[in-house]
């Protein structure tokens, strides 16, 4: 039988007491961390379960007649993350987390745009500048002090479920330590920390035919499934599979708009550029000229929305270069006969709303993001994470989020994952279509 990159028994342990690393049986990845090591102890280890989640979601795994068009994550694992442990949570078209203050929401979406961030090919230490924030609470360090996380996803498209799982020292150097990529139980894709003393990881992925397997040292501190297209050359039956399992993950990662909107940086004037919309949304008047001319549709919709969102008549949305420079500026027109109000002027929850609004309608085209460019926008579907939805916002502010959220991700080009306080969370249980992971539980 032809080899086959699987777990490797002599990765060292990661915490005081462990064993090495062994195969798991519910598919963690083949690396120095195994469950029960970063729980803390052999006696605290936990099954993978779901966490409780609205049922009438369309998070629920995909079947086969389910089959997603486009790739998307479908389900985020945190095995040891924070203060997750063997969480595995349902991912849909619009996925809302509840709970109380330290039940671990933001966490929740901090794993979710790490795992974007590497699959675009940033280093781990751009993605955790923090890394011992990251360290399960609670877990105890080897015999040569290292401690780590573990997380993971499940991303469906065209070739069916695929998951990827990943294991990262924290302490005392931060580097991935174990790497996964699997489909049906078939292990396409790993890597294991050989040499501590190098900076790198022994891969090895499917090749087919009388090879089987090809091996070679990559870096330990990017993840190794993003930089499959740049060392497979996609030649045998293997590889083919090993490249089509990494870019549909690849894709799905790269769709990711992590957006938090800050009421204080959007009020001034500001220059006018390309017209993509940054995280914070501090360009927002930038924007507003740009669909204002170049998407009438999308820019009237969003003037319905801030009919409802905003404080007082809204006949349009329209921006005005003060002065005659360069700057320009966004304001809500009032109507005939009435004074045109500037941005600067709205209140902190109208200023996010119009933000979260413009981005649900919108697309990557207009976002501050690289999503795979070697796929058309059309077969891409873009996820929004919004830490803090409806922060600042009121009832009918976060009520037509929702709705707009149910508009905009019906026609699936749009996913929308997000932290709810529970007044948002309570409107949105009542809705089909609308999934709500509470983690009070």
């Amino acid at each position: 039988m032809p080899d086959r990159p699987g777990p490797d028994p002599e990765l060292p342990a990661a915490a005081a007491g462990s064993p090495a690393a062994r195969p798991d049986p519910a598919g963690a990845p083949p690396a120095a961390m195994a469950p029960e090591q970063l729980a803390g102890s052999a006696g605290d280890v936990r099954e993978v379960v779901p966490a409780q989640a609205d049922r009438r979601a369309a998070a629920r795994p995909a079947g086969p007649a389910q089959r997603h068009a486009r790739p998307v994550v479908t389900e985020l694992r945190l095995s040891a993350f924070g203060r997750h442990r063997g969480a595995a949570f349902p991912i849909g078209p619009v996925t809302l987390f509840a709970g109380p203050s330290g039940s671990g929401k933001s966490q929740v979406l901090d794993a979710y745009g790490a795992l974007a961030a590497l699959g675009a090919g940033a280093t781990l230490d751009e993605v955790f500048p923090d890394p011992a924030a990251r360290i399960p609470d609670g877990a105890l360090p080897d015999a040569q002090r290292r401690r780590g996380f573990r997380l993971g996803c499940t991303v469906d498209g065209p070739a069916g479920p695929v998951r990827l799982d990943l294991a990262v020292q924290a302490e005392p150097a931060l580097r991935i330590v174990g790497e996964r990529l699997s489909q049906d139980g078939e292990i396409l894709f790993a890597t294991a920390l050989r040499d501590p003393g190098r900076r790198s990881v022994q891969a090895a992925w499917l090749t087919g035919g009388a090879v089987g397997v090809t091996r070679a040292p990559l870096p330990d501190d990017r993840l190794g499934t993003a930089l499959l297209p740049l060392r497979v050359a996609g030649s045998t039956a293997g590889q083919r599979k090993v490249l089509t399992a990494a870019e549909q993950v690849i894709v799905a990662l790269r769709s990711v708009f992590a957006c938090d909107p800050r009421p204080d940086r959007m009020r001034a004037p500001v220059p006018q550029g390309e017209g993509r919309l940054l995280g914070d949304c501090a360009n927002l008047a930038d924007v507003l000229r740009r669909t204002r001319h170049e998407c009438g549709t999308r820019h009237a919709l969003l003037t319905e929305a801030a009919r409802t969102g905003c404080a007082g008549p809204v006949a349009a949305l329209d921006v005005r270069v003060p002065g005659g420079g360069d700057a320009v500026t966004a304001v809500l027109d009032r109507g005939p006969g009435r004074p045109a109000t500037e941005l600067a002027r709205l209140g902190a929850g109208e200023l996010r709303f119009l933000a979260l609004a413009l981005v649900l309608l919108t697309g990557p085209g207009v976002l501050d993001m690289d999503p795979a460019a070697e796929l058309l926008s059309a077969q891409q579907a873009l996820t929004v994470l919004a830490d803090g939805l409806d922060r600042g916002l009121d009832g009918g502010q976060g009520g037509e989020l929702l709705r707009l959220a149910l508009l905009s991700c019906g026609r699936g080009h749009v996913r929308l994952v997000a932290e709810v306080g529970e007044g948002t969370a309570a409107a949105a249980r009542r809705l089909d279509g609308v999934s709500v992971v509470d983690l009070s539980a």
